[in-house]
């Protein structure tokens, strides 16, 4: 087993309001130190069922954009492991810019092989993956974000004795992966918010082939778009920082919390209530973020 089970759970901490309800933060952010949050969980059981069958000449072939977090964790998996990894990037214009790219750059000293592809390419990820399999008949080919049916049963293991006492469970979504397996897999009573952060009409069909939607409630966080840093946002999580000594990143975690604070402002939680939000890691863009924002003279994120 490459992947273990960790020694000691994650901590829950206590995120004090002004409101009376209990509101909390899971920890899956410090999991691992390069292969952090949900992206751990949805690779736990793709990673070792599948080495557990091909024990020899392995490799993990999968996909992702520029700032992908996926694409950092399965470089690190490969790392770890000494497993030849691919990596399909969308976007051509990328193949001469990797080396200023902090992510596409820590894949490739995690020894991924990078292959840059066009955007209309890469919205034909199934033609992809036929191809690749063909090519490469051993190879474990991870889907996008690593979503699919073991990476639910994998998520199943970011809830324990500790997560059964909360009335809501919120996750950001983007493949949908985590929501499903949180969803799937948590108490009856226990309601489940799913935060967008991709404007995907597809998105609850998606859904809805990993698990059941009876206890989940999908809630649009973009704030203006996937990878859109807004400066409210910016000053949101540079404030939740010095708070409560969380880091957040701009395109998952923060944007939830965000949206999370509004949804408390505006009473949309019932009183008494004990709301449990789970960290899914994902802070290695804090990097490439601020790139971006330097670029266009804006403040950073501390």
């Amino acid at each position: 087993m490459l992947l273990k089970f960790p020694a000691e759970t994650v901590p829950i901490q206590e995120i004090p309001t002004d409101y009376n309800i209990k509101l909390f933060i899971k920890r899956e952010d410090l999991i691992h130190p390069q292969i952090s949050g949900n992206k751990y969980w949805k690779l736990f059981y793709n990673v070792n069922n599948y080495l557990e069958n091909h024990p020899e000449s392995p490799y993990l072939i999968t996909f992702g954009g520029a700032y992908s977090n996926h694409i950092a964790a399965v470089s690190a998996v490969g790392n770890l492991a000494g497993i030849p990894t691919l990596g399909l990037i969308r976007g051509e214009e990328l193949a001469n810019k990797w080396r200023d790219n902090p992510t596409l750059l820590f894949a490739k000293r995690n020894g991924m092989n990078l292959k840059f592809v066009s955007r209309e390419e890469y919205r034909h990820k199934e033609k992809l993956t036929e191809f690749l399999q063909n090519e490469f008949p051993h190879a474990l080919i991870i889907p996008e974000g690593g979503t699919n049916k073991e990476a639910v049963a994998g998520v199943k293991m970011m809830l324990n004795d500790q997560t059964k006492d909360f009335d809501y469970l919120c996750t950001a979504v983007g493949t949908g992966g985590t929501v499903s397996g949180i969803a799937e897999f948590c108490e009856e009573n226990q309601k489940v918010i799913g935060f967008k952060v991709v404007d995907d009409a597809s998105l609850e069909n998606k859904i809805l082939e990993l698990t059941s939607m009876r206890n989940l409630n999908l809630i649009d966080s973009c704030f203006g778009g996937y990878g859109k840093i807004k400066d409210e946002t910016i000053r949101f999580i540079n404030d939740f920082k010095e708070k409560y000594g969380i880091p957040l990143e701009p395109v998952y975690t923060g944007k939830m919390m965000q949206k999370v604070f509004e949804l408390i402002h505006e009473g949309y939680f019932p009183e008494n209530s004990r709301v449990l939000c789970f960290h899914t890691g994902g802070l290695q863009g804090i990097e490439g973020a601020n790139l971006l924002l330097e670029k266009q003279n804006r403040n950073l994120i501390i």
